[in-house]
């Protein structure tokens, strides 16, 4: 009898989960298991997970145990270094082969190297992409190192997503004997009134269900017809798709975005702003695209560019994290995210470059702050996103300084959101 262990990882989701699916195509019997990794701390002395962040990725955990129960199957959480929790429950189960998704971060990319070297068959798929590998116009080794330049290969090529895949048919049964304790979530902190995504309410949980429906509705409320004129826009829930925290977790995969992008497209007609979101998917793409290219070499503190470190400022890098600078505007965005857990993209743009080049920063302790706060924290998006910003990663202007007065006339005109946020 063939038992294998599936481990879910930023995967969280029955539907269009080829790793998943294949899985349990190979297995007699199969245990599906979720690591949570201990609380630890980074170099600028605070917890790597928030409360923010740490509770959405409970309700998505629960949620996928809850859909495997009803499917007869189970979840099991094991707490700990994920190497040695793995290594020891595979050894207890007999079992020599470990099925999950490819992640091509170091840290991840070293633990599967560790359960490699301990004596297991690892067979990881890469899935997290719109495009795969195979339909992409270049090999990963010739990656443009210019987001245009690779938006216009794509385009050119008509390359065209992988199709998104339906739940599997049948979930083999758990191992014989395997005990399972229910997902318990955590106390979550009190919800804002003011947070652009309210994690808290059941319609934002992390879950696979609340994703397909927050998509569905999306589209059905003609949104989309409206996202480049209010993408840019510092505060409300409609504002951009928010569609971030779920392809984060891997509750919703990008070809299920698009998909539902290419049908409402279908019955309404493409336009620019629908095309905006496409275009976001293509950068979501690339981010992946290049840790396939450079791997550690964006984990540098000088990135790409192999030169200059950064400094750092502990007292402004302090004030920063507070929202305490004394500007208005970035100290309304960074209380916003301690707040909720949530900052729109143009907030993360400006508070990122104004620690960068006014505060004189390190922007890996920017990045790790966000790695912490963030609800829809993506390891590719937001190492990629802070070295365009420092000027270390593929920006061929050299990084992107943006003016704190200019930002807040355009984007704050009267001043709603710096006193929404006071």
């Amino acid at each position: 009898m063939n038992t294998l262990i599936y481990w879910f990882r930023q995967d969280l989701r029955l539907a269009d989960n080829p790793a998943f699916t294949h899985a349990c195509e190979l297995a007699d019997t199969l245990l599906p298991v979720y690591c949570t990794p201990v609380a630890a701390s980074t170099p600028w002395g605070f917890e790597r997970i928030g409360a923010h962040r740490r509770y959405f990725e409970q309700t998505a955990i629960s949620a996928l145990a809850g859909q495997l129960s009803a499917r007869g199957s189970a979840l099991m959480q094991i707490e700990g270094n994920s190497v040695e929790r793995l290594v020891a429950l595979a050894h207890d189960l007999g079992v020599d082969t470990i099925v999950c998704e490819r992640i091509a971060a170091p840290e991840e990319q070293a633990q599967v190297q560790a359960l490699r070297e301990a004596g297991l068959t690892v067979e990881d798929h890469w899935q997290s992409t719109l495009f795969t590998l195979d339909e992409l116009p270049m090999a990963v080794e010739e990656l443009p190192d210019v987001f245009s330049s690779f938006r216009r290969l794509v385009e050119k090529a008509h390359a065209s997503a992988r199709p998104a895949l339906p739940s599997p048919k049948t979930i083999p049964a758990l191992p014989q004997g395997t005990s399972i304790e229910a997902v318990r979530l955590q106390t979550p902190a009190p919800l804002d009134s003011r947070s652009a995504f309210p994690y808290q309410q059941q319609a934002f949980h992390g879950g696979e269900h609340a994703a397909i429906e927050h998509l569905q509705q999306y589209f059905r409320r003609g949104l989309a017809n409206s996202y480049k004129a209010t993408r840019n826009n510092l505060s409300a829930v409609d504002d951009s798709t928010k569609f971030s925290p779920w392809l984060a977790r891997g509750s919703l995969s990008a070809p299920q975005v698009d998909q539902a992008l290419k049908d409402f497209e279908a019955e309404h007609g493409a336009n620019d702003s629908t095309y905006w979101i496409y275009f976001e998917l293509l950068w979501r793409d690339y981010f992946r695209l290049l840790h396939l290219k450079y791997g550690r070499l964006l984990y540098r503190a000088s990135g790409l560019k192999g030169t200059s470190e950064p400094g750092h400022n502990p007292q402004g890098f302090a004030r920063w994290c507070r929202g305490e600078t004394g500007e208005a505007l970035i100290d309304a965005g960074m209380r916003e995210l301690a707040a909720t857990g949530y900052l729109s993209n143009r907030m993360r743009q400006i508070v990122a470059s104004y620690l960068i080049f006014d505060l004189k920063g390190d922007w890996r302790a920017g990045a790790a702050w966000f790695e912490a706060q963030l609800v829809d924290y993506d390891v590719y998006s937001n190492q990629g996103n802070w070295l365009y910003i420092a000027g270390y990663g593929t920006d061929p202007r050299g990084g992107r300084r943006f003016n704190t007065t200019k930002q807040a006339d355009e984007h704050d005109t009267d001043g709603a959101y710096r006193r929404l946020w006071a």
